[in-house]
């Protein structure tokens, strides 16, 4: 019989807080979910830490820092309560998401259900866990506290590509070696060139959602844009809160799109190594792809982009589309690759169109 606390935490209270993700969570075969959920509550918890605003952002950092030490078992199974419950009256108490709020107070169980993984898939999400956090560390040691008035931006690309890995890339490792570890001989391929396109592919989902939140994230002091490229086109992070500059700045968007389509070739690849008859994990990787390419043909059509009014947004009627059209379309490389090469000429298209005047 399951663990009424490991059935809450990975059933639940992981549909509250994971929203879409949940959907590819449940088609995955049974031997991934619990780890890979797992990892996702301890990262999302992690994640809440980090954008809680309220609380200065020195302070998030230690409780991250903190947090990482018990996922690696500072403290042995379970890790230190007292701190955990510190955690949970410092954190918890302001979050106006009550799944956040429960997750936050549940941190001792889900430290319990890490501890009750076999050896592989444990190291397996601590080190996801500890990837990911150094990431939200940059995040909180790279910008400026959301409530200065400033905005910071990073220096270069390469410095953008560094962080899309330890956000996002990771994952794509993290997901190849849990279906080699689960699933044997599954992912077709020569081993390194599958696990890079895995890092791609999760780069190609966070590029995706730094350029989607832009316009959000430039409001609470964070430009990822890098200064390299805002200098070539004689803008200022500061220039991008204007209203002209979503005009402005379309062609160092457009940069990036190219840049992401680059990726997401490479996604592709690595949904077409897996085989026709894994049905379920093709679906965990298509739908993504998909929805993330759909995101971009918003982003493209979008001349308010910077605008968080105006946010380019797949709307939920569209998952249900996408999910319904890719039960008769998984099993066919033809038809995903007509679907997928159908949005990205779409795409390519509109990178190609004049661009608009700046009024």
């Amino acid at each position: 019989m399951r663990n009424p606390a490991r059935a809450f935490l990975l059933g639940p209270l992981l549909k509250g807080v994971s929203r879409s993700f949940y959907l590819t969570l449940r088609v995955l075969p049974a031997g991934m979910r619990d780890p890979i959920g797992l990892a996702y509550l301890l990262a999302r918890a992690a994640d809440t830490i980090a954008d809680t605003s309220l609380i200065a952002p020195g302070q998030r950092l230690q409780m991250l820092l903190a947090l990482r030490e018990q996922v690696n078992g500072a403290n042995g199974v379970g890790g230190d309560d007292d701190r955990l419950e510190r955690m949970a009256v410092e954190v918890a108490t302001r979050q106006t998401h009550p799944d956040e709020k429960v997750l936050l107070e549940s941190l001792g169980p889900a430290l319990d259900v890490l501890a009750q993984l076999g050896e592989s898939d444990r190291d397996a999400v601590r080190e996801i866990v500890t990837t990911l956090t150094e990431g939200m560390e940059f995040d909180l040691r790279t910008f400026p506290d959301e409530s200065s008035g400033r905005i910071v931006a990073l220096h270069e690309f390469g410095e953008l590509d560094r962080y899309t890995y330890l956000v996002a890339g990771c994952v794509g490792e993290f997901w190849t070696k849990m279906t080699w570890a689960h699933m044997p001989g599954t992912l077709r391929g020569q081993p390194d060139v599958t696990l890079n396109r895995g890092v791609r592919f999760g780069k190609a989902l966070q590029m995706t959602n730094v350029l989607r939140d832009c316009g959000k994230d430039l409001r609470i002091g964070r430009c990822y844009i890098p200064s390299t490229m805002l200098d070539e086109a004689r803008l200022s992070p500061e220039d991008l809160l204007l209203p002209q500059s979503s005009v402005r700045a379309q062609p160092l968007m457009f940069e990036l799109v190219r840049k992401t389509l680059d990726l997401f070739r490479e996604a592709i690849e690595y949904t077409l190594a897996i085989p026709a008859h894994s049905v379920r994990l093709r679906l965990a990787c298509l739908w993504p792809v998909v929805i993330g390419l759909d995101t971009l043909l918003l982003l493209v059509d979008n001349d308010a982009w910077l605008d968080p009014a105006k946010v380019s947004k797949v709307r939920r009627n569209r998952v249900y589309q996408v999910i319904a059209y890719s039960i008769p379309a998984v099993a066919s490389d033809r038809l995903i690759r007509r679907w997928t090469g159908s949005l990205m000429s779409r795409i390519e298209s509109r990178l190609a169109a004049p661009p608009p005047r700046a009024r």
